[in-house]
């Protein structure tokens, strides 16, 4: 059994096999969740932040190539998809061509249909464990506050900030390189996707939010640079 129960979304339209893989993983301690076209996994992938994706290749309509692909490419600012989630490839396809172009389109693991669920296991933890070093080497720490990126959470002196996707994603900025000043047109580009200068009132009043919820002790951290835009600090008091 985990100590934590990792979220791990099947993607498969066979019923039987779909129905096999939840049962024995959650019987190990893990979170099944599921799906049965690249649609549908998408949309999980986008509401439940899965820590890892079990993807058959030979899915009705889109095939699960495209899935890899959509993960891969996801916008990793704007877009609430992990782009380095872990994709391990579940394949009737055994020849080399097919394995290839699975690990062109970003699988991290291919396993070869019919499998060993015990080698799935396995394959399953080491992957797991090598997320979780990932994740742990990405945090960003500035002062009492902690921004991690790939599980998309903030925490100021150990306790969660609740943020929005676009005050997650103005954070996630400027944690990126804290103490730079990043102009409103940068932000407005990084953050909103704007090509050209837009309305700066969208961007102001997400930093005010922003600003508030990191406030909890009378620390700063959100500062604004008059007449250029917005920088990090490490949480100025009495400010």
């Amino acid at each position: 059994m985990n100590d934590e129960r990792s979220t791990i979304l099947v993607v498969e339209d066979d019923r039987q096999t779909r129905k096999f893989l939840a049962d024995n993983l959650k019987a190990d301690g893990y979170e099944p969740l599921l799906a049965g076209t690249v649609d549908e996994a998408l949309e999980t992938v986008d509401a439940r932040y899965p820590d890892l994706v079990l993807v058959d290749l030979g899915l009705p309509g889109r095939d699960g190539l495209e899935l890899l692909e959509a993960i891969r490419t996801a916008d990793p600012v704007a877009s609430r998809i992990d782009a380095t989630l872990p994709l391990l490839v579940l394949s009737g396809r055994a020849n080399e061509l097919h394995r290839l172009r699975t690990f062109e389109r970003g699988a991290d693991d291919v396993l070869p249909k019919p499998f060993s669920y015990p080698e799935l296991r396995a394959r399953i933890a080491a992957l797991l464990r090598r997320a979780e070093l990932r994740t742990r080497r990405g945090r960003l720490r500035i002062g009492a506050l902690e921004v991690d990126p790939a599980a998309r959470t903030a925490h100021l002196h150990g306790r969660a900030v609740p943020l929005s996707q676009k005050e997650f994603g103005l954070l996630r900025t400027l944690a990126s390189e804290a103490t730079r000043v990043f102009t409103k047109d940068e932000l407005l580009r990084n953050v909103w996707g704007y090509r050209n200068l837009g309305s700066t009132r969208t961007l102001d009043s997400h930093a005010c939010r922003l600003r508030r919820k990191l406030s909890r002790e009378g620390e700063v951290f959100v500062i604004n640079v008059w007449g250029v835009g917005y920088r990090l600090c490490d949480g100025l008091v009495g400010t």
